[in-house]
């Protein structure tokens, strides 16, 4: 489905072969409701992936997010990731920083604190993602702002949390993927540590982070009291170790890698080679497995005894996984999908130039497009939550200190 030139496949999707549907987003999108968090106001002192992913979600669901960012530092350094980065705006920034507000404060001056403190007058969360030991330092806690607002929320996303022997130490997604145990779980049997792809530690916690705000939020408006909230990447990292942690902490047992990125214990559950690419197969009962072996022609792994159940096909995990892909490795990927499809779960293993089908986003209603001053047309995909009457309506992310006049006009 991947195109070969990504650039003429959006080009020929959005301008060329424009769906009806699509414009119908575009018209509903000038006439949105209120998102639910319409009317909450956030003061993000954050920087990179964790902390503007969260508050993206925030910003998403109708919250007004600001900025608060290091004149020092030159405000976010994901404003100079590139590749795509130019004049303090960059497509990493853009990702994670779309249609929220920039005010530039240098929160250890006395201006600067003065400037804060009377936006935390008017807010209703105060978000940081920095180091464990520096809220505190800089006086973002509840016991340091509550005198400026006591319905203040004051939500801090570390890498180690803010309490403890290792507040004071810097992290980052790969170090925590590494040292939480996710790396070791993560690869072929022989081969070496691996981590995600994707900075899935950055985004769980950011996600985790939101659900924390969201939720002392609501208190604070049912009690008319704020309070701290504290996550951490690594205790999120740990959190996510999930059934495997419970299977050792109970019982003693430690997951093992498998080849195919196969489950540690559901079997067949994994990625299989076919004739000319790789297919994910998964038979998480039993009506699957038996939907499975029959289209592939293998009855007589119906009548095994040594299988017929999750507990005999994980026993004899080599037997039944080298059978069912040396015939899966008969069919093409589209043959097998089409004969699985609607009986057994499966999935292509695609490129992401392949998963960024830009019908298909427009189908999901994922895509997200809007023009840039500097960066031109930026597309990328949008929120996956659905809220019935609203539809976010996407905006660039903003300059550094670019809503200074608006929030602080009279120190202008």
């Amino acid at each position: 489905m991947g195109a070969s030139n990504p650039t003429s496949g959006w080009n020929q999707a959005l301008h060329e072969e424009e769906t009806q549907e699509t414009e119908a987003v575009r018209v509903d999108s000038d006439h949105i409701g209120s998102g639910p968090l319409a009317g909450v106001r956030v003061l993000a002192v954050e920087q990179f992936g964790a902390g503007p992913f969260c508050s993206l979600y925030l910003a998403d669901a109708g919250a007004e997010v600001i900025k608060i960012e290091d004149p020092a530092q030159g405000g976010d350094i994901g404003r100079y990731v590139p590749p795509g980065a130019t004049d303090e705006s960059s497509l990493y920034f853009e990702t994670f920083n779309r249609g929220k507000r920039s005010v530039a404060i240098d929160l250890k001056s006395a201006i600067g604190r003065s400037e804060f403190e009377r936006l935390v007058s008017t807010a209703d969360v105060v978000f940081n993602n920095l180091r464990g030991d520096l809220p505190a330092a800089l006086g973002l806690t509840y016991s340091q702002l509550s005198r400026f607002n006591s319905r203040i929320v004051c939500a801090s996303l570390s890498a180690y949390g803010q309490f403890g022997g290792r507040s004071a130490e810097p992290g980052y997604d790969a170090l925590i993927q590494a040292e939480a145990g996710w790396a070791w779980m993560t690869g072929e049997p022989d081969g070496p540590p691996v981590k995600s792809g994707l900075s899935l530690v950055d985004y769980a916690a950011g996600l985790v982070a939101a659900f924390g705000i969201a939720a002392a939020v609501l208190d604070a408006n049912r009690t008319g009291r704020g309070r701290d909230v504290d996550t951490s990447l690594y205790d999120v990292a740990l959190s996510l170790l999930t059934y495997p942690a419970t299977w050792y902490l109970s019982a003693g047992v430690l997951p093992v890698r498998h080849s195919m990125s196969a489950h540690p214990s559901i079997v067949p559950f994994q990625f299989f080679r076919t004739a000319d690419g790789y297919v994910a197969i998964a038979c998480a009962k039993e009506k699957f497995f038996r939907e499975l072996v029959a289209t592939l022609g293998l009855i007589e792994l119906l009548t095994d005894e040594r299988i017929r159940d999750f507990a005999g096909r994980s026993e004899h995990r080599n037997d039944v996984v080298t059978t069912l892909g040396e015939a899966i490795g008969r069919w093409s990927t589209a043959e097998i999908l089409a004969a699985l499809r609607g009986r057994v779960p499966c999935a292509p293993a695609r490129s992401m130039e392949e998963a960024l089908d830009p019908v298909d986003l427009q189908d999901r209603r994922l895509l997200v497009e809007y023009e840039h001053p500097l960066l031109g047309t930026v597309r990328t995909v949008g929120s996956p939550l659905r809220f019935e009457g609203y539809v976010p309506s996407p905006a660039p992310a903003p300059q550094l200190d670019a809503d200074r006049p608006a929030l602080l006009p009279e120190l202008d």
